[in-house]
């Protein structure tokens, strides 16, 4: 594990932990973020919170924060180290709650804002902080999928650049173009490990199907699932639209640097690749995934999650600070910065108003469609073994000859009994 930049903003010689019930003139507060600069290229996470709890010390010298950055591939488990160790942090910014929610190990989100603020979230980000109809997840930014393609690539293989594709159908004939025309990858497929799970979701999302039913049940191998990886193996994979290089071993940043380098012609893709985009001087533009028959009318929705943990008694002041963290200017600062998406009304508003007076419609289509973009289970105890099972698994259905029911039966089976270990017993 590789440790992030740690900092105790203003602190003192003479402070201590304690807790808010006295002892102390001053409460620290430990927390722990996920760096996001590696991936975004825009600078560290550690500065971005230094300079918010810089300004949060102002109005509050009774709070010190700890902050430690961590990189995000490595966030999630260390800070269950921390747990299991006895020394969690007060607030964690990682991508997974429900295993601490399941162990009592957090507060709910209502025992630390108040009705307004709670509010205030974007519902389906709020609904998807749940653990069991209990919101312990706050959402601290977001990024959902659309389909970018690259205008210029499009005109030169007399496909209209202003036309994107809005059916498989379409998507079909343009990346047949795009290969004529000498296009080294048409279509990337990134099914990499790391990433196979939220690109396979999109395709399920695509397709009419997904990875769970409106009761939370797993539905990997549902009939719509099946036909999307069939459709995929037969009609872009065998045929070579997805380049020469097996969709299994390409990564998203791989595929990202490779369409901002002018070689790509479409994939799926977040609005982070509109500034790596820019800086490659590539002329791109997005579109609502192009589903079976019509565009999808949903698609993946990712965030990342603030939590704070109970072990140190610390509720009244991670309430204080968390009330700072989510006022409409901050939750917009963080976004801003690293291409991201606010998680909530007030401040996706406020940057719609900046977007029109500014760029136009450049993010304006990824927060129109936050409200019903589809996010990970993140509130079932199961989806950590899950998430693994499926970016392990899933790409083999793009094999030559592969038995797609055979194999999301068997992911499926398997998704089912991580389910039972999380069901609660009476």
């Amino acid at each position: 594990m590789t440790a992030g930049l740690t900092g105790a903003v203003g602190l003192s010689a003479t402070a201590c932990g304690g807790d808010d019930s006295g002892g102390s003139s001053e409460t620290v507060l430990k927390l722990v973020a996920a760096e996001a600069g590696e991936a975004s290229d825009t600078g560290s996470t550690q500065r971005y919170w230094n300079e918010l709890v810089a300004d949060f010390r102002l109005e509050h010298p009774e709070i010190i924060i700890d902050v430690t950055t961590l990189r995000w591939q490595d966030a999630n488990a260390e800070v269950a180290r921390m747990v299991a160790e006895g020394d969690a942090p007060d607030i964690a910014q990682i991508g997974a709650f429900a295993d601490f929610a399941s162990a009592g190990e957090l507060y709910q989100a209502d025992e630390l804002l108040p009705i307004s603020q709670l509010a205030d979230f974007i519902p389906s980000l709020a609904i998807a902080g749940e653990m069991r109809r209990v919101q312990y997840g706050m959402p601290f930014a977001a990024r959902i999928g659309r389909l970018f393609y690259n205008k210029d690539l499009f005109e030169d293989a007399g496909l209209d650049p202003d036309v994107p594709p809005e059916t498989w159908e379409e998507l079909l004939e343009a990346a047949t173009a795009l290969r004529t025309t000498g296009v080294e990858v048409p279509f990337a497929l990134p099914f990499g490990h790391d990433d196979a799970a939220g690109e396979a979701l999109m395709w399920m999302l695509a397709g009419g199907g997904g990875l769970t039913d409106n009761t939370g049940g797993y539905t990997l191998n549902s009939p719509m699932n099946a036909s999307t990886f069939n459709w995929l193996r037969d009609e872009l994979v065998t045929p070579g639209l997805t380049g020469d290089r097996p969709p299994g071993s390409m990564s998203r940043q791989q595929a990202y640097s490779a369409f901002a380098e002018g070689t790509v012609g479409m994939l799926f893709a977040d609005p982070v690749l509109m500034r790596q985009s820019d800086r490659g001087g590539v002329s791109y533009g997005t579109a609502d995934l192009p589903g079976f028959a019509a565009p999808s009318t949903s698609t993946l929705g990712e965030a990342s999650w603030l939590m704070a943990f109970n072990q140190r008694g610390h509720r009244e002041a991670i309430g204080t600070f968390l009330k700072y963290v989510f006022t409409a200017e901050n939750v917009n600062t963080f976004a801003e910065r690293w291409e991201l998406l606010p998680v909530t009304t007030p401040a996706s508003q406020a940057m719609q108003d900046q977007e029109e007076g500014r760029q136009g419609e450049r993010l304006t289509p990824f927060l129109d469609a936050l409200p019903t973009a589809t996010f990970f289970p993140v509130g079932k105890v199961s989806w950590s073994r899950v998430s693994t099972l499926v970016a392990q698994g899933i790409g083999a259905t793009l094999e030559p000859g592969s038995n797609v029911p055979g194999i999301l039966a068997d992911l499926q089976e398997q998704a089912e009994a991580a389910d039972l270990g999380e069901q609660p017993t009476s």
